[in-house]
């Protein structure tokens, strides 16, 4: 182990690993519900308040399905949320 580099060692973290997912997940969940919400806003007459009540859903709906990815992955004992 002496021989590994910092960056060796430092992508061989599971804490490292979790965070790369968790953020490659939320850098493609977040522009997915941008366009949602974009689409809602723009295509309906829906009043403006109801683009909020999306981001307030795809907030608690992101957190279930990480939680679901987490499990299937056998990431489970990671500590992000």
């Amino acid at each position: 182990m002496e021989g590994d580099s910092w960056f060796s060692r430092l992508r061989d973290n599971p804490l490292f690993q979790s965070f790369l997912l968790y953020s490659a997940f939320r850098a493609v969940y977040g522009i997915g519900i941008l366009l949602v919400a974009y689409f809602f806003a723009t295509s309906t007459d829906a009043p403006w308040w109801a683009t909020i009540l999306i981001f307030i859903a795809s907030m608690i709906f992101s957190r279930i399905l990480f939680r679901f990815i987490k499990k299937f992955t056998g990431k489970e004992g990671d500590s992000l949320p």
